[in-house]
């Protein structure tokens, strides 16, 4: 992780990653940005654009100026539709009549738990979801395509959105927000769920690629380790999950929160319990624990072989 802050790339500047690859930062820095959002451009001539960033016109101007004399855009990918993704994408699209690809709106992918605890009243939790974000071009897991003259392949990854994909060109993956190196992902229901994030990273896992290109934060040259070490971080979590529900046998999200971030500013509070659901929901699905009256945020939760 870079932390000092002089040694971080400057925002508005094209740079070239290595052949075919090129990024530049869009002027959004923040703690759950880093530096701010990292806008790719694959190919030369006619390219491709990942994730054009937040809608700020003069990031947009930025990404056409950063262009070599000739070059156009043909296509823009999206990897999910946060506001610091996608927003630009239409703008830039209106711009330049290149076509948004992505998996769907911000609702696609979503899965039957998640809409459930939708229904009965779970809100995101204010992590800026773009809710009118649409595609011109729908991606399905595992399709090929050509983009800025490479192939590319989608790759389903939900976890930290549901819609999140992520895009391989050759051996590099362009992996948006589901694995980075200077943070863990964020996973918040119902927007974020946990066990389709483990997939994804077992997925990813799977595929030995060379590198990974977050939306944010540097690049990943040993993506095996960093994914071991976030599927490790997870299961850490949900053993100490595990082991405080035990000792409290019938507790609430809030009270398993307090038993496990003990450290935790208060003002973290929130963000610690949304990712205690987000493991309570996945130890439910797979039937570990057990919510009563029924799975929701302010149910009272239970090791599954415990009696009420």
């Amino acid at each position: 992780m870079t932390s000092d802050r002089e040694a971080r790339p400057a925002a508005g500047i094209m740079q070239q990653m290595e052949p075919g690859i090129r990024r530049i930062i869009a002027p959004n820095p923040s703690p759950m940005t880093y530096w701010g959002t990292n806008t790719f451009v694959l190919g030369e001539g006619d390219v491709a654009v990942i994730d054009p960033g937040p809608a700020d016109p003069g990031h947009m101007q930025a990404i056409l100026d950063g262009l070599k004399p000739g070059e156009r855009i043909t296509q823009i990918l999206v990897t999910h539709s946060h506001l610091d993704h996608s927003p630009l994408a239409r703008p830039l699209s209106k711009t330049t009549g290149a076509p948004v690809l992505a998996y769907g709106d911000a609702l696609a992918g979503r899965s039957s738990v998640m809409s459930d605890l939708v229904a009965r009243g779970l809100s995101s939790g204010g992590e800026g979801v773009d809710a009118g974000f649409t595609c011109d071009i729908s991606l399905a897991d595992g399709e090929t395509f050509t983009a800025g003259g490479l192939q590319v392949e989608t790759i389903w990854t939900p976890g930290h959105f549901a819609n999140h994909v992520s895009f391989a060109a050759q051996d590099a993956v362009f992996t948006g927000d589901h694995i980075m190196a200077w943070a863990s992902s964020l996973v918040s229901p119902p927007d974020g769920d946990l066990t389709a994030f483990m997939a994804s990273c077992h997925k990813l896992a799977a595929r030995g690629d060379r590198v990974y290109y977050p939306a944010h934060g540097d690049r990943i040259d040993a993506p095996a380790t960093r994914l071991d070490w976030l599927i490790n971080h997870r299961l850490t979590r949900e053993a100490e999950i595990l082991a405080a529900l035990s000792d409290l046998q019938n507790a609430t999200v809030p009270a398993l929160t307090s038993e496990i971030y003990t450290e935790t500013p208060d003002a973290l509070i929130p963000a610690a319990e949304r990712n205690v659901f987000a493991h309570l929901i996945d130890l439910a699905t797979r039937e570990i624990v057990a919510a009563s009256p029924r799975l929701e945020a302010n149910a009272v939760f239970r090791m599954k072989d415990e009696k009420k």
